[in-house]
């Protein structure tokens, strides 16, 4: 017998993972009536592998969930027991922010985020499967005969659908250790007429602190002075924990090979297509044979657990090789195996499937986020949490979506590369996929998208004024840079040549000399004594890069432009690509499954030629003029 609940609810989310919990607070702080239905109310926002947040990459997404007035950033900053600043040597196109957090008190911050937010009501319910009516999703129904009506339903469900675990030979039906796996909604995919794949990831060990050697290796401190992830911050003052390196060897190395007839992933029980770019310690033996050591980081899990996770051996090998793997690094020989390491294998759905909105191309109101797009990484599925549940809201109230493009955000390059091109593997965010990395740095996240993310309701007045006062600071000091000059006296040139740069000939403005690579900020003062620099860092390290990059960024904008362009060429919603002669027929049919909405994404999706882009521009010319002017003659 079917039981409808009679409340009423705009938003339904299903999942309460990172993509859920971003998606859930996003539609509830724009103003609807938000559901969030989870599997198990104990694991709301938890870290299911590594206990850290962000990375190169990363962290650029981070900072952009930050901005638009997410809450991944806040709860790092809440919780983090180590904060890292990566690639400081290397340009601040790739400098990214890195945090261990305390995966319990993560998790912890999450749910009372949500339980905190007055519109959000959660439910510990395994949804089964969705409720549509005239191509329209109306709601879901839950294990326990309940149907939930809403108006827009949000997909987030991670690794469980039809989600399969493998620890050697033995299969667990499972999503992560200890959690059923979801098997009715990956059936109601099919139902509703969706193409699924098999994806695999995988988590390595987790070992008992208490049984290490730490004396022997090597420390990797947190940073002395860290900067926080989430702009609303001004400073951290939480104590950090260090973390520990060592290394595996040829012994570790003959332990993986000598037992490779038992991993899953080589015996062929595996047939999901694993992460490239962090694949298991049996994948790195196999395909760097040459290499004699792998490094692996030894990371606490929290500040109240002897928990300790080791980044970068990732396994599904049988757990008697594990403890005998493990036991011949350095610094473990007596270590006990708390949990063992696991891969998993699971449902996703082809994201070419869905609009840039994420919002399903042929099912109205449903939107997908997280994994079941093909893509591994908490931050990943928070950034496409945000987008979805903004835009399962923004639809609710009759708004256009929000669609960030290649040259506003790494979020924006992320949802095009999966819609546009889809997944053959669990898609992981790196800078070089950015076009335009110079403007899409971590330190100006706000100055792009905070504007936005205020004016959709997320960020709120009092994280805004804090940035239209950085903002004002930013502009009174490129002011000031440009109107201060120095001039060509014997005291200057001597102080020019004491800072191991070149003497003058003519005045010169201050942000032409701090445009000179050897000139700090800070040294200004010692050319023009008038000269205050009382900024505080964060400002400073934007100024300087802003100045000392000009020329590349002013190069980048005029990219930018010419991508524009061929963004507003848009392809009409019915355009018929096989009635293009010069279109070869594999091209026809990557475009009429892909639908790109404008000239510039269908470029973009793969296999498609220079040649074939110009055939197609003359027809949508041609055809933008024949509606004109059939428009014309009919008014």
């Amino acid at each position: 017998m079917s039981i409808v609940y009679p409340k009423a609810h705009e938003v339904i989310v299903i999942g309460a993972g990172h993509a859920g919990c971003e998606a859930a607070l996003a539609a509830a702080r724009i103003g609807c009536k938000t559901l969030v239905l989870t599997a198990n109310i104990d694991t709301i926002g938890l870290m299911s592998c590594n206990p850290s947040i962000g990375g190169v990459g990363k962290g650029h997404l981070v900072k952009e969930i930050d901005a638009l007035g997410g809450e991944m950033g806040k709860a790092a900053d809440a919780t983090a027991i180590q904060f890292r600043k990566l690639n400081t040597r290397k340009g601040a196109a790739v400098q990214a922010t890195r945090i261990q957090a305390d995966r319990q008190a993560y998790r912890a911050h999450m749910k009372k985020a949500l339980e905190d937010e007055p519109n959000i009501d959660i439910k510990m319910r395994m949804v089964e499967g969705f409720l549509a009516e005239g191509g329209k999703v109306i709601g879901v129904k839950t294990n326990l005969g309940e149907s939930f009506f809403a108006d827009s339903v949000v997909v987030t469900p991670g690794t469980f659908p039809n989600g399969l675990m493998h620890i050697g030979l033995t299969q667990i039906s499972a999503g992560r250790a200890g959690e059923a796996a979801a098997t009715g909604i990956s059936n109601s995919f099919e139902e509703l007429g969706f193409k699924t794949n098999r994806l695999k990831t995988g988590t390595p060990p987790r070992f008992d602190g208490r049984t290490i050697n730490w004396d022997i290796l090597e420390i990797q401190p947190g940073d002395e002075n860290p900067k926080p992830f989430s702009f609303s911050n001004d400073k951290i003052e939480r104590e950090q924990m260090p973390c520990y390196i060592t290394y595996t060897n040829e012994k570790s190395h003959d332990v993986i090979r000598n037992n490779m007839d038992k991993s899953p992933l080589y015996s062929g029980l595996i047939k999901g297509i694993g992460p490239r770019y962090c694949p298991s310690i049996e994948d790195k033996i196999v395909k760097f044979p040459d290499k004699t050591r792998h490094q692996i980081f030894l990371e606490p899990e929290g500040n109240h657990t002897y928990e300790i996770y080791p980044n970068g051996i990732s396994t599904s090998l049988p757990l008697e090789v594990q403890y005998e793997f493990a036991r011949s690094i350095e610094g473990l020989e007596n270590v006990e195996i708390m949990r063992p390491g696991y891969a998993v294998e699971y449902d996703f759905l082809d994201p070419t499937q869905l609009k840039n909105s994420l919002e399903s191309k042929f099912v109205e109101n449903l939107y997908f986020a997280g994994q079941i797009n093909g893509t591994t990484g908490y931050e990943e599925a928070g950034s496409q949490g945000l987008v979805a549940g903004v835009n399962a809201a923004l639809k609710v109230k009759g708004v256009k979506p929000l669609i960030l493009d290649r040259s506003q955000a790494y979020i924006g390059i992320l949802v095009d590369d999966l819609v546009t091109k889809g997944v053959d593997e669990p898609y992981r965010m790196f800078t070089s996929r950015a076009e335009y990395r110079l403007i899409l740095r971590e330190d100006n996240a706000d100055q792009r998208l905070r504007e936005i993310g205020h004016k959709i309701g997320l960020v709120n007045d009092e994280d805004y004024e804090k940035y239209i006062d950085k903002k004002k600071r930013l502009e009174k000091e490129f002011g000031k840079l440009e109107e201060v000059k120095i001039f060509p006296t014997d005291l200057v040139n001597e102080t020019l040549k004491n800072l191991g740069s070149n003497s003058i000939k003519k005045p010169q403005t201050l942000k032409e000399i701090l445009r000179r690579p050897e000139i700090k900020y800070e040294q200004l003062g010692f050319l023009q004594p008038d000269f205050k620099g009382e900024e505080s860092q964060e400002i400073v390290s934007q100024i300087e890069m802003e100045i000392k990059y000009e020329g590349y960024i002013k190069r980048q904008f005029e990219e930018v432009s010419k991508f524009k362009k061929l963004e507003k060429v848009k392809i009409p919603k019915d355009f018929q690509y096989k009635d293009i002669p010069g279109l070869s027929n594999e091209i026809v049919q990557k475009l009429s499954k892909v639908r790109p909405e404008s000239i510039g994404q269908a470029g973009r999706v793969s296999g498609i030629t220079p040649a074939a882009i110009s055939v197609l521009s003359i027809y949508i010319k041609k055809e933008s003029e024949l509606r004109k002017g059939s428009y014309s003659s009919s008014s």
